[in-house]
């Protein structure tokens, strides 16, 4: 493909830079090929000028597509460089916090220097099983792999860790081991990779070591071997240790420490058993304050040696070795402080008493003075003398320390062999998994001997890498039938040469070390001399003459010359090693020096052999003596034992983690990119890269290829054939051939050629995508403009309408004004006439009130004057007028007279005239009428006047006498007038006064109304103000009210929730408290099954027959689960004994720990059955108080009815002999009399005496029968206490149809409390509120029983006050009756009779209506009992008949078949009887089956043990096997046999247990008998006779409740027994559903095209696309409609069968949600709809079952919601609130996991910012949850299992011949 094709503009590129190794840009204009330059523009959006070297002419690398950042696998990158491996690399640690990548074959691992929780146990499981590229790159994936391997290939594998130190290499290693020794657990149940996991805290404390890169730096190289047998369980481990740095045991530089084992004994030296090592701080030993670092932090020294001590303990070495190697490390640690002192020039000593010698030499035993001696001095030996050397102070100080680097050596390789021999067993080795910690590629500024051999060590399996890289590449291709092309790679054989070959620098080295007089310098002029010139490797420094450079596969590196002799030779002076192994006190010190052949073991075991494999080589062993021992070097001791590891490896099959250190600060997930890029070349990385880009690195198959890429073919394109479809497309879009090949399952791409075709897949989607923009753009505009238009029409209508409202409005409003105007002017115009009128008026009224006061005035005077006038005139004329007083009278008449004729003559012409007026106007004659009674008011008037008109004559003349008196009396007063006249004017000065006075006062008077209006408008001011206030209160006051109601909603919300949230919480309780009840079950199970196995084991081993069970007494408990694991216990203990002697070697580590597991539960059970024996303690004491009570109350009442029986007896006594003197008397008296003994009266007489007689009888009866009765009663209360068994027959035996109802309360009452009494050697330990719950039904029914007591003795006594009546009236009737005639005696008797019978009718009912009633139903009830037998009598008796009549029928036409002649009419001829078949009448069964002691193993067997699900019960009722065997318990209850009750329990639970254990696998089998042992369980309550069970029983059920046994203990073992099997069935479930989740939820592309598939790398994932074989989501849904089918055939209950599928979504979801958690290809948009399509299948599946209310939707809202956190939009915050709200099921660790994760599949999506991420982890800080991230799938709910009574008649049940049990018998 041409690059102008390629280098686009804005394609994207890397170029160099010296800060951050490679940049990223973007090309500003297109590529030509004569271009020089290129114009690129930097991601800040800087522009610059790229130069091109005119030479090569070489292009910037291209970038990656952005789906393809992130990857899993390096490999499944399009472009393969360094700048995209770096990215990638970059981006998953920083972006996503994903420390471990595929590279190939190889797992990349960054130290993220930060401990995350991706190593527990969930983690274990999640990828235990799986492939290695479905799930995401993890340590855990590369260890199943190659335990897989192994297991598959029969080959043993290895996995080889490297990385430089503080890259984690040690921390990847323990993990693998800790990998193997969880998935595949031990074959010995020694526990082996317990002692294999122990070895790793031993080995870091003596040998890792805080260095300036690493707190707990490996400072060796180990491969360590893990054994398997042939069913891959871990047998044991080898561990082989390679270089270690001694030189750190004497110097450490800065910020360093020495081996943690040494800082570990001074931070623990104050305990008590290290005091005699006199240590101290680290401060106060040279060898361990050096590197000024003693702490480090966040480590506690002294913790960390519990842990190594208890490593040590596991691994069998016992206290004593310990505290010797302790001993052997303080000791040099003393010797290291040992100071030596010049002498002189060539000599030095040792001061005496040296404190640090003398402690050396009393821990290691030898003398003070030889040390002393040899530590100052050398021996130098010659052909014939011995000399004595003394040593310079600086020889000797390098003595003293290559002793301790000796010491430390020899005791370092003794731990190393004893953990070797500690982790071998006597089992076979099959095949074993190397884990190789080795350092990596190493160079300082200063390189010396130990870099050169770790460099060496790395040339060497980076060859191995990459001779392993090529082999696989060349087996892919030819395994795809690709055309084969060598592919040149960097081999390092030549580097190695130079190191390893004769006349190398080891062989050089080694030939120097030989030399007398050899020296650094001399090696180094030897080796410029010998490789200068002749290998290009190799170059000499130009500054420098001791020192040399090798180009190694990494990196150049240059060494010193300087100390590679000494430690090559690493001489120690042979006269201290004589001196520590003569020592005589301390045997351990001489025994790290002897052979190691010789060496006893710590445990003091025999070391076994194991079978180890011929690949499995062992370090050397030592020479036979001590002048041997250092004869080969060490550079000679590494090459051998690096050759040796390299065959091993090479023998295996090899699995590469690269270790990564991101920076050299040690900080959290922060990434250098130089440092990363350095390590990256070192450790071969790039090169795997580099061999797999030379050739064809992306590899499809062609279903993924044409699931990808089907958007770039055309419908005609598409065959059948999908290869041929491939090729087709790709001829088509890559022209040049060499681009692609077609192998036989893949198509094989050149790098670069993916990203290519993405990029023809982008623009396709793009070109696609933009014509639906462009199409629903279109759409969406002319559905806009069409909405616009419509709405436009619509304003305009409306506003047109608006408009034309308006105007009318206005015109009625002008008219309106126009008319409001006319009538305001009115009334102003009239308002103003009326106050000018009122003004006026007012004018007017003043001035005429002031005239009329003038004319008033004026008036009066006049007046005054006309009175004064009159008087005096008056009396002038009074006397004139009685001299005219007759003639006018007189006069007056006349004129009158006159007068009244011309008016009546007037009133007759008016008359007259009126009259006319009438006939003319009939309208006046109303008027006329009033008139006329007008005219009659006026006469009446007129009489009325005249008549006062005399009176007025008569007082006139009175008047005229007193008005002459008064006369006189006016003139007097006209002198006082006179006299009075002068004080008017006084007066009406005051007067003028007054009225000034007055208008002062109207003047305040309108002041006052003046400030009356004011204070009248502001009090209603203030009103109206009150009232706006008074209204506001109001509303503030409703505000208020509204407030309360609101709170105490909320309050009321509130306690609602807290309600609802502590019923939750409780439930929480309830359920956990099952969970853990549920899980001891199971650990329990556990317990026995590996007891189990350890019996067959040991039986197997030993061949000694086990004794046989040995049973306990059935008082002592009744709980079989106990009762079996005792008895499996004590066999445990037996055949410990018998196989003590040959089980001595074995490891007794699980044995301990059954034992110490067993007298754990002895002690629960011990406590629980104190308490319980506590709780039963004082429930006896509280129910010995109420019996003391009652039986005081019931002996008083038992004397009283003594009394009362005895004082009935006299009486009865009295009454016989009364009646024996009257029938003598009546004998007597008849035979003297007339009447015969015969006659008709002496009949009568003596048949009524007999009548009377027989009725005494009776009554004597009854007395009998009430004192039988109380002797019955007196013995019951004597004698209930002294019951010891629950199988003891009660005291009252009668039948209950038989009994009185007193009687039948008496004994239910007696009967409750034997029961409740009855004693139990082992009973569940009961609450105090069942106690106290027990104690008040007593007390209830004990009131009860009293009151019905008391109406009994009542009721008694008056029987004895009726019969004694009763026998007074019998004897007067008697009497009566004597003098009667007999017909008369006979109706009086009847009379009698009949008025005796409704007297006590009517007493009864009137004393006790109640009883009347009771004793009418018991009547009534043995009438009708008695009716009922009658007319069944009647039935047999018909039935009888007809059976008679047909049995005569039949002999009749028997005898009619012979003729007549054949015999005679007398004789008699033998016939042969024929058999009759007489149909046998249906028993009524009583729902029971018995069988025979000896039957019992049979009826398990066939009905447990040999019963197939699939066979015969297909066709059995549903739980038909728990009917038959409850009611062949029901028969052993009714017959009152406790031993065939518990040996028929017994047995069943066993068989249960034991099929299980043996078809424990099959669903069928485990649903099968869960459904029955829960029908069984159900039986047990709905028949055991409590109440609470009874509620649904019919009648005839309640009849066949146990009667004799109360089974409720045996309930609780048989409800344990259904836990195990629910567990078990989960189990089975789950291994059925497990295989099928990921690939139906997850992988299976349920919704087609929705999601397309990535390209993968090396580790090619289980591809979406449905092929043969490959679960979909539809295989889910059936194997759930199996399951439920079968648990619905097998009659499971219904609530049981919700928890199952409840049980089983939980799996389903969790399973999903962990795998969507660990593999980042499934988090994308497209998987979310995918999941959520999923989901909503399983929820319509749960609807058409009916479990929607199961609460297993539920379970899958996790699920849900990490779909739908997939799905959402994540940029904003707002998105992130929406988040947090969302995802309340998910942890913070989850979400943060997913978004992540979360993996554009498209180029149309984004990733999620990490700003984004950080906001989500802010939001959810202050979420209290667990750090957890994998949900527990082993997680299982607490059970339950609801009371569910059956309607199936136990009566009714048939037993099917199939079964074969014809030796039951119904009964």
């Amino acid at each position: 493909m041409a690059a102008s094709e390629l280098y686009t503009k804005s394609a994207r590129v890397w170029i160099p830079d010296a800060e951050e190794v490679w940049k990223s840009a973007e090309l500003a204009k297109d590529y030509k090929n004569d271009d020089a330059s290129l114009q690129l523009m930097l991601e800040d959006g800087t522009t610059i000028d790229h130069k091109l070297d005119p030479k090569t002419k070489n292009l910037p690398y291209l970038r990656n597509p952005d789906i393809l950042v992130g990857e899993n696998d390096l490999t499944a990158l399009s472009y393969l460089h360094e700048p995209a491996v770096l990215h990638n690399l970059k981006v998953r640690f920083i972006d996503s916090k994903l420390i471990y990548t595929y590279c190939g074959i190889v797992l990349v691992a960054i130290n993220p220097y930060e401990t995350l929780p991706i190593y527990g146990t969930d983690i274990i499981n999640a990828y235990s099983g799986q492939n290695m590229g479905d799930m995401d790159p993890h340590i855990f994936a590369v260890a199943e792999e190659a335990y897989k391997q192994m297991a598959r290939d029969e080959r043993n594998q290895s996995i080889i860790v490297s990385g430089e130190s503080g890259a984690g290499k040690t921390v990847s290693a323990k993990y693998a081991m800790r990998y193997f020794a969880t998935v595949s657990g031990s074959a010995s149940e020694a526990n082996v990779e317990e002692k294999v996991l122990a070895s790793n805290p031993i080995m870091e404390a003596i040998g890792n070591a805080k260095t300036t890169r690493n707190d707990n730096s490996s400072r060796f190289g180990k491969y360590i071997e893990i054994g398997f047998d042939n069913r891959y369980r871990i047998i044991g481990a080898n561990m082989r240790t390679y270089l270690l740095e001694k030189s750190r045991v004497v110097f450490q530089a800065d910020e360093e420490r020495n081996y943690h084992i040494f800082y570990q004994l001074c931070a623990s030296a104050n305990q008590p058993e290290f005091k005699n090592l006199r240590l101290s701080t680290a401060n106060d030993f040279l060898y361990t304050r050096q590197g000024r670092s003693p702490v480090i932090e966040g480590i506690d020294d002294a913790k960390e040696l519990r842990t190594t001590r208890h490593a040590f303990t596991l691994l069998g070495i016992n206290e004593s070795y310990q505290i010797g190697l302790f001993q052997v490390l303080a000791a040099i640690l003393h010797l290291g402080n040992v100071e030596i002192k010049d002498r002189d020039s060539d000599s030095s000593l040792i001061a005496p008493n040296n404190r640090h010698l003398t402690a050396f030499c009393e821990l290691v035993g030898v003398t003070y003075q030889d040390m002393s001696q040899w530590l100052c001095h050398r021996k130098l030996k010659t052909a014939t003398e011995t000399y004595i050397k003394p040593l310079p102070r600086l020889q000797a100080t390098n003595a003293r320390d290559a002793l301790s680097k000796h010491i430390y050596a020899k005791l370092f390789s003794w731990i190393v062999e004893h953990v070797n021999k500690a982790l071998v067993t006597n089992v076979k080795q099959h095949s074993f998994i190397g884990v190789l910690d080795i350092y990596g590629f190493e160079t300082f500024e200063i390189n010396s001997f130990e870099q050169f051999c770790i460099n060496y060590a790395n040339e060497k399996l980076q060859q191995q890498f990459n001779m392993h890289v090529f082999k696989l590449e060349q087996e892919e291709y030819m395994k795809e039938q690709i055309p084969w092309t060598l592919i040149d790679f960097y081999d390092n054989q030549p580097c190695i040469n130079l190191i390893e070959a004769k006349m190398g620098i080891l062989d050089l080295l080694d030939e120097e070390c030989k030399m007398p007089k050899g020296s650094d310098d001399s090696w180094a002029q030897k080796l410029y001399n010998t490789h200068l010139k002749t290998c290009s490797l190799f170059e000499k420094p130009r500054m420098s003459n001791r020192a040399f450079i090798i180009q190694h596969f990494a990196d150049k590196v240059e060494y010193q010359c300087e100390g590679f002799l000494e430690k090559n030779k690493d001489t120690v002076n042979e006269e201290q090693i004589h001196v520590l192994k003569a020592s005589k006190k301390f045997d351990l010190l001489v025994e790290l020096f002897q052979d190691e052949e010789k060496a006893t073991t710590p445990t003091g075991q025999v070391p076994g052999t194991g079978g180890r494999t011929r690949l499995s080589i062992k370090p050397d062993k030592g020479r036979d003596t001590s002048s041997k021992e250092h004869k080969k070097t060490v550079g000679c001791q590494f090459r051998n034992s690096l050759q040796m590891l390299m065959e091993t490896l090479n023998a295996t099959t090899p699995h590469y983690v690269r270790c990564i250190k991101p920076n050299d600060f040690k900080l959290a997930f922060s990434f250098d990119p130089k440092r990363a890029v350095q390590q990256l070349r070192a450790c071969g990385v790039l090169e795997t890269i580099r061999i797999s880009a030379a050739g064809f690195p992306s590899r499809w198959t062609y279903q993924e290829f044409f699931s990808r890429y089907r958007v770039l073919m055309k419908q005609k394109d598409v065959l059948p054939d999908r290869k041929l479809t491939c090729k087709n497309v790709l001829e088509k879009l890559v022209q040049d051939q060499d681009k692609y090949q077609f192998g036989k399952t893949k198509i094989f791409f050149r790098a670069g050629q993916v990203a290519y075709l993405e990029k023809l897949r982008a623009d396709k989607l793009r070109a696609a995508c933009i014509r639906i923009q462009k199409t629903i753009r279109c759409w969406l505009a002319r559905k806009k403009y069409l909405r616009q238009r419509s709405a436009a029409i619509t304003i305009q209508r409306f506003t047109r309408g608006y408009q034309a409202r308006c105007l009318a409005k206005f015109m009625r409003r002008t008219q309106a004004a126009t008319i409001i105007q006319k009538y305001q002017r009115m009334c102003v115009e009239r308002k103003r006439f009326r106050q000018k009128q009122a003004a006026a008026l007012a004018m007017q009224t003043i001035l005429r009130a002031y005239m009329a006061r003038q004319k008033y005035q004026a008036l009066l005077r006049e007046h005054k004057a006309v009175i004064i006038q009159k008087h005096v005139r008056g009396w002038l004329a009074r006397c004139w007028y009685k001299r005219c007083l007759e003639a006018i009278v007189y006069l007056q008449c006349c004129i009158r007279r006159m007068r009244a004729k011309r008016e009546l003559k007037k009133l007759k012409i008016e008359a007259r005239s009126v009259e006319h007026f009438k006939k003319l106007n009939k309208g006046m004659e109303n008027k006329i009428m009033q008139l006329q009674r007008k005219i009659d008011e006026q006469n009446k008037d007129n009489r009325v006047i005249s008549e006062r008109l005399v009176s007025l004559e008569s007082s006139y003349a009175s008047e005229s006498e007193r008005m002459r008196g008064e006369l006189g009396r006016l003139r007097g007063v006209e002198e006082d007038a006179k006299n009075k006249t002068n004080q008017v004017s006084s007066l009406l000065e005051e007067l003028e006064k007054l009225r000034k006075e007055l208008s002062v006062t109207q003047q305040e008077k309108k002041t006052i109304e003046d400030w009356a209006q004011k204070y009248r408008d502001e009090m209603e001011k203030m009103v109206s103000e009150l009232k706006d206030q008074n209204g506001l209160l109001k509303k503030e006051k409703d505000d208020l009210n509204r407030m309360i109601q609101e709170q105490s909603q909320q309050m009321t919300e509130k306690m609602t929730r807290a309600i609802a949230q502590e019923t939750q919480q409780l439930e929480t309780d309830l359920n956990e408290e099952r969970s853990r009840y549920q899980n001891l079950l199971t650990e329990h199970l556990r317990l026995e099954e590996k007891y189990d196995d350890l019996k067959e084991e040991l039986a197997h081993s030993t061949n000694v027959s086990k004794p046989g069970h040995r049973r306990t007494d059935s008082t002592h408990s009744s709980n079989e689960s106990e009762y079996t694991y005792n008895s499996e216990y004590a066999e445990l203990e037996d055949g410990s004994r018998v196989g003590e002697d040959v089980t001595r070697g074995m490891d007794t580590s699980l044995t301990l720990k059954l034992q110490k597991r067993v007298t754990e539960l002895e002690q629960e059970k011990q406590s629980l059955r104190n308490e319980l024996e506590n709780r039963e303690e004082q429930f006896q004491r509280a129910r010995a108080r109420d019996d003391a009570q009652f039986r005081k109350a019931r002996g008083a009442e038992l004397e009283y009815e003594s009394l009362k029986r005895q004082e009935l007896e006299s009486e009865n006594k009295k009454l016989r002999h009364d009646l024996a003197e009257m029938r003598q008397s009546l004998l007597g008296g008849a035979a003297a009399g007339a009447g015969a003994p015969g006659s008709p009266a002496y009949k009568v007489l003596l048949d009524q005496l007999n009548a009377s007689c027989e009725e005494l009888e009776v009554r004597k009866e009854e007395v009998l029968i009430l004192r039988s009765q109380l002797v019955s009663q007196k013995e019951a209360v004597h004698h209930k206490d002294e019951k010891e068994t629950m199988t003891e027959p009660s005291v009252f035996a009668q039948d209950v149809n038989k009994l009185k109802d007193a009687d039948e309360l008496k004994q239910a009452y007696v009967g409750l409390k034997d029961t409740n009494r009855s004693p139990r050697s082992v009973r569940p330990a009961l609450e105090v509120s069942d106690l106290l719950s027990r104690l008040r039904l007593l007390e209830q029914q004990l009131q009860a029983q009293r009151r019905t007591y008391d109406s009994e003795v009542e009721s008694l006594r008056g029987e004895l006050q009726n019969v004694k009546e009763e026998n007074n009236r019998q004897q007067q009737l008697l009497a009566q009756n004597l003098q009667l005639p007999p017909e008369a005696r006979i109706e009086a008797s009847l009379q009698h009779e009949i008025t005796r019978l409704t007297n006590e009718n009517l007493e009864l009912m009137a004393d006790d209506p109640t009883a009347s009633r009771e004793a009418r139903v018991i009547i009534l009830r043995r009438m009708v009992d008695l009716m009922e037998q009658l007319e069944k009598q009647d039935r047999t008796i018909r039935k009888l008949k007809k059976q008679l009549k047909v049995y005569s029928k039949r002999i009749g036409e028997m005898g009619a078949g012979h003729t007549e002649g054949q015999t005679s009419p007398g004789q008699m001829v033998e016939e042969p009887i024929h058999p009759v078949n007489i149909p046998r009448r249906e028993k009524d069964f009583q729902g029971m089956l018995e069988y025979k002691k000896e039957d019992e193993m049979k009826l398990v067997k066939n009905l447990i043990l040999e019963l197939k699900p699939r066979g015969v019960a297909v066709n059995l009722i549903p739980g038909l096997p728990a009917y038959i065997l409850f009611m062949c318990l029901r028969h052993a209850d009714y017959v009152n046999d406790d031993q065939k009750v518990r040996t028929l329990l017994t047995s069943t639970i066993n068989s249960i247990k034991k099929i299980l254990k043996k078809r424990g696998d099959d669903f069928e089998t485990v649903s099968f008998w869960l459904a029955n042992t829960c029908r069984f369980l159900h039986c047990l309550k709905q028949y055991s006779g409590d109440e609470a069970f009874m509620k649904h029983n019919t009648s005839r059920q309640n009849e066949h409740c146990l009667s004799n046994f109360d089974l409720a203990e045996y309930r609780q073992v048989i409800s344990d027994l259904a836990i195990q099997i629910y567990q078990q069935l989960v189990k089975c479930m789950e291994n059925i559903l497990q295989p099928m989740i990921v690939s139906g939820m997850l992988e299976h592309e349920t919704i087609q095209g929705v999601s397309g598939v990535k390209p993968t790398g090396l580790r090619k994932r289980t591809s979406s696309i449905a092929d043969e074989g490959t679960y979909t989501l539809d295989s889910i849904l059936r194997q759930l409609s199996a399951f439920h089918s079968t648990m619905c055939q097998h009659g499971t209950d219904p609530e049981l069968i919700k928890q199952v599928v409840k049980q089983l979504f939980y799996i389903i979801g969790a399973v999903t949600l962990n795998n969507l958690l660990l593999r980042k290809d499934m988090c994308s948009w497209s998987k979310g709809m995918q999941i959520r399509y999923n989901v909503s299948q399983l929820e319509e599946w749960l609807r058409d079952k009916g479990l929607m209310n199961c609460g297993a939707k539920e379970t899958l809202e996790p699920l849900i919601q990490a779909a739908q956190l997939l799905q959402v939009k994540k940029k904003t915050d707002e998105d992130a609130e929406a988040i947090c709200s969302m995802c309340h099921a998910l942890t913070t660790a989850q979400i943060v996991k997913v978004l992540n994760l979360y993996t554009p599949v498209n180029e149309f999506e984004e990733r999620v910012s990490v700003a984004f991420i950080r906001t989500i982890q802010t939001r959810l800080r202050d979420r209290c949850e667990s750090p957890q991230l994998l949900m527990d799938t082993k997680m299982i709910y607490p059970v339950t299992f609801p009371f569910s009574p059956s309607s199936l008649a136990l009566e009714t049940i048939q037993i099917p011949t199939s079964l074969n049990l014809s030796f039951l018998t119904r009964v």
